[in-house]
């Protein structure tokens, strides 16, 4: 059994960070991304990475948000820097079946094939 669980959600006033992790677990990490759902909004992509490591950022998290992983300790990361209002939400790790390498743009939710319970993300202003 696939089990992805997040951590590392909070409240943060604009400007701060946060930190999220995936713990995965009957699954040899591979192609993962992040992914967030703020309500009344379609789930979208905040960071993929590949499995040679490459990774792709949306233009509205490029330079604050990075993505990458431990494969030793089965987790995903997404350290996020210089948070915004806008980015609250409800953030979600996801993998995929398949291998991508020299990624050249992000996920989309129906490529992924495993998906966390999801963990929340306040920034206040």
């Amino acid at each position: 059994q696939v089990l992805l669980v997040e951590s590392g959600g909070g409240s943060v006033q604009a400007g701060g960070s946060l930190k999220l992790s995936c713990v995965v677990s009957g699954y040899t990490i591979g192609t993962m991304a992040w992914f967030r759902q703020a309500p009344g909004k379609e789930r979208e992509g905040v960071g993929s990475i590949g499995n040679d490591e490459s990774t792709y950022y949306p233009d509205s998290v490029k330079g604050r948000f990075t993505i990458s992983r431990d494969i030793a300790k089965s987790t995903l990361y997404l350290q996020m820097d210089n948070l915004k209002p806008e980015d609250s939400a409800t953030y979600y790790c996801g993998a995929t079946s398949g291998t991508w390498r020299r990624i050249g743009r992000h996920l989309r939710p129906d490529e992924i094939l495993h998906w966390g319970q999801g963990t929340q993300v306040t920034v206040s202003s």
